[in-house]
């Protein structure tokens, strides 16, 4: 009608309009789902958690009510006689008849055998299943599979490729076509064993498979290819049974693998197998464990399996009290939700409105926002499940590459997942993605799992989102606005700007630096231990820039390879800012001139704050910790830390791994370090400050961690401190300016240079003049030290937190997107290049920067899936 108000299609009123017809929101009880949610999950609050395909979540109901149990009762090991015992094996078989309820189908049908998960049941029947190998008088079995299928089903294959047995990978498209390969009545009655594996829901794209096939298959109505024999079904219902109910009474496959975390959050690490009874009996085992056997001998060859089924196939002793937690799962759940009927309705109401409004989203020019990768239109429940794939796509039609959409969606603490979900064919089918592709991203450095999700320009993963029953229509409405706000906003259509912009330098070289004649070329020097500096009292912090006094006679000593090549112009580049971090994560130390270790800095992130599980503490779990200030202390030995409202409290720099000093070990972006306590009384000094208990520890200067860098002229390892990635990290002032006129424009507020500079936690801070020349070089010179670029710093949220207040600000990381196309590099990493001499290493401001620019004028990132931010 003229003149009505237009509908914002993301709010409740049009999600209420865009349900399906006969498809709930919520539960229709009490009072609905915010109370449920405040109730329930409390530590959702400020959290849009989208990975309910990854792991459900669980109630606070279920917690207590598991605990209470624990309390009340005494549960002994179900092997032994006593009541104890007697009471935990009686509570796994009502567990056990609980299962087969909720699948709606009885003891008489499927027997259960608890694993340790999915993946266990999976490889249990393909070590139990009774293949035919090549080679026998009778037809032989084959193994087959959907291609849309997780690594778990296609793993399978490893063990009958041992066993003889053909593997043969059915594309979806093609079972659909198998009603040719139907078999003659003779052919049906080959009593060759063969089995076929599908997922009833693809935990990629969500689409569901019939669960006819089961029938069709066992039936011999759809075949999936052509060959004598009888055809068993493994329906992989992990995905599936988290959001839908399965009736199997009615689909009765042979074997259903399932994980209780993917339906309740609690436990983990357990799973289970339902077998159909008729094929129970036509299973081998080889193995058998504690709790398995009848009756065996120990100097004979002898062994009696036991007659049940699961105690047959339960080997060693279950995990009894994680399987009496199922019961209370079972009971919170239909209380919570009315049952999975309602779960089903309610998820699928938001997949539905949220590909709605996806598929809907257009750039100004018209181009689609997302590209969604789904066999369906979100139309029916019976064919999707509440599973969203999908890339982000620029205005170009371009793909974003899925972890720099992560690290956009952790700005608004949306939780995603990215990469490939474990499921390559179906990564493969919906990308696009040729086996020779997948070749060939591996030789170029990229495995599952990590964070490199462009290759030549072409994705290789993508971005899921997925609803569980706790999920409501505000975390829909939050990821669709954080979508619309950071691709739709006024300031997307900016041009991202240049590499080149001198213009800006106006501000980037103090008048009062010092310089050094393009003749004055220093030749590199060793590096001594930061042992032997820290034992050496002579070194200390100063406030010029003096060179040692050999610098004058090691000038004449310049290696060709020093010399810059190329450079656009001659204007001198010097060191402005350095800056060292003491404790990872905390404030920066500032200073004009500083000693050079074997592992950078000296003292540079050699100390770091861990919680009560040993895991260390940074800004993206504890902004506060920027408000701490550790400053270090040459001539007195010490490292005086301060915050506000706290006393200063001091640490010695001396060493103390004697002997009885305790050396444990952590890791640090997964690279293992040794390290030891600062004690009780600096546990107790940052536990008061960031209210959670913690400690402070250090890294024991002998057991330093190891990186082989690629390309370093040394082809020995580097050594780091606590570091993520490389020794140094060095920005240009000159890309920060540039930086922070377009993050200004965004803010509307004045931005202060300094304030930009300490957000990236850079150790060396250069004026070159142009902007983002620096990603051109691949080595420098400052003054008598070489370093070797290594590769550029993708940026994470830290640079999102002011460093004076810890205040968070995701304009921040968005600008940064945006401006440098897609990508969140900005500032090169740094190693040293060993070389051997007496002089002890310094670094100053102040001293020229002699960069020699790489061939390739292309910096590949470190293969490494972390996030490559200093800390």
């Amino acid at each position: 009608m003229a003149g009505e108000p237009r509908r914002d299609p993301l709010s409740f009123r049009a999600f209420r309009a865009a349900c399906p017809a006969g498809y709930e929101y919520g539960y229709g009880y009490g009072s609905g789902l915010p109370d449920l949610r405040e109730r329930e999950f409390p530590r959702l609050r400020g959290i849009t958690y989208l990975d309910h395909a990854g792991s459900a979540l669980f109630p606070e109901s279920l917690l207590k009510a598991f605990t209470d149990d624990l309390r009340n009762n005494v549960y002994g090991n179900p092997h032994s006689q006593n009541i104890s015992s007697k009471l935990t094996y009686d509570t796994i078989e009502h567990v056990r008849y609980r299962i087969l309820q909720h699948f709606h189908t009885t003891p008489e049908d499927y027997t259960i055998i608890f694993t340790s998960g999915c993946t266990t049941a999976l490889k249990l029947v393909a070590e139990a299943f009774p293949w035919i190998p090549e080679g026998t008088k009778q037809p032989s079995s084959r193994f087959c599979y959907l291609t849309d299928s997780h690594t778990s089903v296609v793993g399978i294959r490893g063990i009958t490729t041992s066993m003889n047995v053909l593997s043969v990978p059915i594309k979806p498209k093609e079972i659909l076509l198998s009603e040719k390969n139907r078999l003659s009545a003779e052919e049906q009655n080959c009593t060759t064993p063969h089995l076929f594996s599908y997922p009833a829901q693809s935990n990629f794209s969500g689409t569901k498979y019939p669960l006819s096939w089961i029938q069709d298959i066992k039936t011999g109505k759809l075949c999936p290819i052509k060959i004598p024999g009888k055809w068993f079904v493994l329906l992989d219902a992990a995905s599936y049974v988290s959001s839908s109910p399965l009736d199997l009474g009615v689909h009765q496959a042979d074997f259903i693998p399932i994980s209780f975390y993917k339906i309740f959050g609690f436990p983990t690490g357990l799973g289970a197998l339902l077998v159909n009874n008729r094929i129970a009996p036509l299973l081998r085992k080889t193995y058998f464990g504690g709790g398995t056997a009848a009756a065996y001998l120990a100097g004979e060859d002898f062994y009696f399996p036991r007659k049940s089924i699961a105690e047959r196939f339960e080997d060693g002793t279950v995990s009894f009290l994680d399987i009496i937690a199922l019961k209370h799962g079972f009971d919170v759940l239909e209380k919570l939700t009315g049952g999975m009927e309602k779960i089903k309705q309610h998820t699928f109401a938001l997949a539905h409105y949220t590909y709605n409004v996806l598929s809907t989203l257009k750039y100004a020019n018209g181009a689609p926002v997302v590209r969604i990768y789904s066999d369906t239109d979100f139309s029916n429940p019976d064919v999707q499940g509440p599973i969203i794939n999908f890339n982000i796509l620029d205005e170009n039609g371009e793909v974003i590459g899925f972890s720099q959409v992560d690290k956009m969606a952790s700005l608004y603490n949306i939780h995603v997942r990215t990469g490939c979900f474990c499921n390559t064919g179906a990564c493969q089918m919906h990308l696009g993605i040729s086996n020779e592709d997948i070749q060939r991203n591996l030789q170029a450095g990229h495995v599952c799992g990590d964070d490199i999700d462009l290759v030549d320009g072409r994705p290789t993963g993508s971005v899921r989102i997925s609803f569980g029953y706790m999920s409501s229509f505000e975390d829909a409405q939050t990821f669709l606005r954080f979508i619309t706000a950071t691709r739709l906003s006024k300031s997307d259509a900016e041009i991202p700007f240049q590499s080149s912009v001198t213009t800006l330098m106006t501000e980037s070289v103090p008048d009062d630096c010092p310089s050094f004649n393009s003749a004055d070329k220093l030749s590199p020097i060793s590096h001594i231990s930061d042992t032997e500096l820290r034992n050496n009292s002579s070194v200390t912090m100063t406030t010029g820039s003096r060179q040692p006094p050999e610098a004058e006679s090691i000038r004449a000593a310049v290696s060709e390879i020093a010399i810059p090549t190329c450079r656009r112009d001659g204007k001198p580049i010097t060191v402005t800012n350095i800056y060292l971090y003491p404790i990872k994560s905390c404030s920066a130390f500032e200073v004009t001139e500083w000693p050079v270790g074997n592992q950078g800095l000296l003292y540079d992130r050699n100390w770091m704050v861990v919680n009560q599980n040993g895991v260390c503490i940074t800004q993206k779990q504890e902004p506060r910790l920027c408000l701490i200030n550790p400053t270090i202390d040459l001539k007195k030995k010490i490292m005086v830390i301060q915050a506000e409202g706290m006393d200063p409290i001091s640490v010695s720099l001396e060493d103390k791994t004697g002997k009885e000093t305790v050396i444990s070990e952590s890791k640090v972006c997964s690279h293992r370090v040794k390290t030891y306590d600062c004690g009780e009384r600096i546990a107790d000094w940052f536990s008061t400050i960031l209210a959670r208990p913690c400690r402070l520890i250090r890294q024991s200067s002998d057991m330093s961690h190891q990186k082989n860098t690629k390309g370093l002229a040394s082809a020995t390892n580097i050594s780091l401190s606590l570091v993520n990635e490389a020794q140094y990290l060095l920005i240009n002032v000159a890309s920060i300016l540039q930086l922070k006129e377009h993050i200004s424009a965004r803010l509307e507020e004045p931005l202060e240079t300094e304030e930009l500079i300490r957000r990236f936690r850079a150790n060396i801070v250069i004026s070159a003049p142009d902007s983002f020349e620096e990603e051109e070089w691949a080595e420098i010179s400052i003054g008598a030290l070489r370093f070797q670029v290594v590769g550029p710093c993708s940026r994470c949220q830290i640079i999102c937190i002011d460093q004076q207040s810890g205040e968070r600000n995701k304009e921040f990381m968005q600008s940064l997107s945006v401006a440098r196309g897609r990508k969140t590099n900005f500032g090169i990493y740094l190693m040293n290049q060993p070389f051997h001499s007496s002089l002890p290493d310094m670094l100053s401001v102040g001293s020229q920067v002699l960069p020699v620019l790489k061939e390739n004028m292309e910096i590949q990132p470190p293969t490494s899936s972390e996030e490559k931010c200093s800390g």
